[in-house]
């Protein structure tokens, strides 16, 4: 993975078209302040501020925030406090602001000089998208992050790739107005000399020679940027050998992970270029809030999960964090393992 910048830097702002709600079975986070973090050294507690909202955990969405409580929280005297910094604040307030802050930091990659870059939600939403509704909300999404890396980096020669060509005349007609380009990875010719950065949306292990290809195509002089928002280039299937294997994983390796949101049993990792990689659990003191447990240059991997979050288990109080993950390691996020070998 390429080198990255040691320093997280606060996130802009930006508008985002409405789009349907998500069902109610799952959650919602809360708004943010700056991305800022410092360095771990044991884990700071915040000092109470009168207008902090609740964060919710990445693995629960919810449709509706709790009115309720933010009632009673404006109702609260204003307490001149200190603000200090909290350790999760560098997470998105919901789905639509972690989509908005993927396609701020794909762009501020891409106008470092970056190429390859690759962002992942890895969220209960969009690991299945059997159901027609999964779909459109997934594309509904997709055109999120394509305005938002048009509205940060300024192009205006942005190409959308999607997996067919159904989904890309589809979504054409219904975005009269969209400021990118449609295109499908089964085209004849995908990508044109005048388009300035390419973007795969959920490109799928079945149509890897197409990537593969298009990759290659943009490398040539002027080298262009290539983005992949979610791809699913990991396949469970058996019969997939270890060539194949091999190449995939080469292939990968040229990418940047420029964005990553997971969550877990007890917790959650996280990475928003330039940011490290950062890995969360839930805060006891705080409910429904994550604490910093560790920053790494690189991905963590499982046996760095394994050692950070043994390092917080409590023997006395019940299941270790292993026992808790036995299960989402090998069904909401299976291809996860694969990813960080």
């Amino acid at each position: 993975m390429a080198s990255v910048s040691l320093s997280n830097m606060a996130q802009p702002g930006c508008i985002m078209p409405s789009i349907p709600r998500i069902s109610s079975s799952t959650s919602h986070f809360s708004s943010s302040s700056s991305s800022n973090t410092g360095s771990f050294n044991g884990i700071s507690r915040l000092r109470i501020i009168s207008n902090s909202r609740i964060r919710a955990k990445f693995d629960k969405f919810q449709a509706e925030e709790n009115i309720e409580d933010e009632e009673g929280l404006q109702q609260e005297p204003i307490q001149q406090v200190e603000e200090i910094e909290e350790d999760d604040s560098c997470l998105p307030s919901d789905l639509e602001g972690a989509v908005c802050q993927s396609g701020q930091a794909s762009a501020e990659f891409v106008s470092s000089g970056g190429m390859r870059a690759i962002v992942e939600l890895l969220i209960p939403q969009f690991q299945f998208l059997d159901d027609e509704g999964a779909q459109n909300e997934l594309w509904q999404m997709s055109k999120i992050f394509l305005d938002t890396l048009i509205e940060e980096t300024g192009c205006q020669r942005v190409k959308a790739i999607f997996p067919d060509a159904g989904a890309a005349a589809l979504l054409k007609y219904q975005w009269k107005d969209a400021a990118f380009s449609f295109s499908s990875l089964g085209d004849r010719k995908p990508v044109s000399s005048e388009d300035e950065i390419v973007v795969m949306v959920v490109p799928d292990y079945q149509m890897l020679k197409y990537v593969e290809k298009i990759a290659s195509d943009l490398s040539d002089d002027p080298p262009r940027p290539l983005i992949m928002w979610n791809p699913r280039l990991i396949s469970e299937d058996v019969g997939v050998g270890i060539n194949v294997r091999r190449l995939r994983r080469d292939f990968l390796s040229k990418f940047t992970t420029v964005y990553s949101m997971r969550p877990l049993p007890t917790g959650a990792v996280f990475r928003c270029y330039p940011g490290l990689w950062k890995v969360f659990y839930d805060d006891k003191e705080r409910p429904n809030r994550y604490a910093l447990a560790k920053e790494l240059i690189r991905r963590p991997d499982i046996d760095d999960l394994e050692t950070i979050f043994g390092e917080q288990d409590n023997p006395e109080k019940g299941a270790s964090f292993l026992d808790q993950a036995a299960g989402i390691f090998s069904s909401l996020n299976r291809f996860m393992k694969v990813i960080s070998r």
